[in-house]
């Protein structure tokens, strides 16, 4: 079986629930701090191409550098962009994660369970005490 894979900041909550979602499911996955070892560019444009997405979509707004070099403009090319990314790699949206069944950005963490292989084993709460997956290993709906 193709093992599963995370782009992965500890520091991130998200990206913290995300894996702890994963090991629910029974897998170790490779963890990739990708601050510490960050994707090569053509790494990360077989991700984005696997999502099906652009590189728009793995800028991480919300950061205070994307801002600051004006990210939001429409001027700049994807290629532009990747090099951004690149310099910066704080700037890649997290936690990217990958496995036999899709690559996706997992924001929320629960996005994971779509492309998980393996079912939950038990029960799951987000570390902001939003309850996830029951007893029973399954996924708990939202409240209406």
């Amino acid at each position: 079986m193709k093992p599963i894979k995370i782009f992965h900041n500890p520091r991130c909550g998200t990206s913290r629930n995300t894996l702890a979602l994963i090991r629910n499911s029974g897998v170790e996955p490779v963890v990739i701090e990708y601050l510490k070892t960050p994707p090569t560019r053509n790494e990360l444009k077989q991700l984005i191409s696997d999502m099906g997405g652009t590189v728009r979509d793995v800028l991480r707004q919300k950061e205070t550098l994307y801002k600051e070099l004006g990210l939001d403009a429409p001027h700049w090319t994807d290629e532009q962009l990747l090099d951004f990314i690149g310099e910066h790699p704080i700037l890649l949206q997290r936690p990217i994660v990958v496995t036999a069944l899709g690559t996706r950005l997992c924001r929320p963490s629960e996005a994971v369970l779509d492309i998980l292989p393996q079912p939950q084993t038990g029960t799951f709460t987000k570390e902001d005490g939003e309850r996830v997956i029951d007893e029973k290993g399954q996924r708990v709906k939202a409240a209406e």
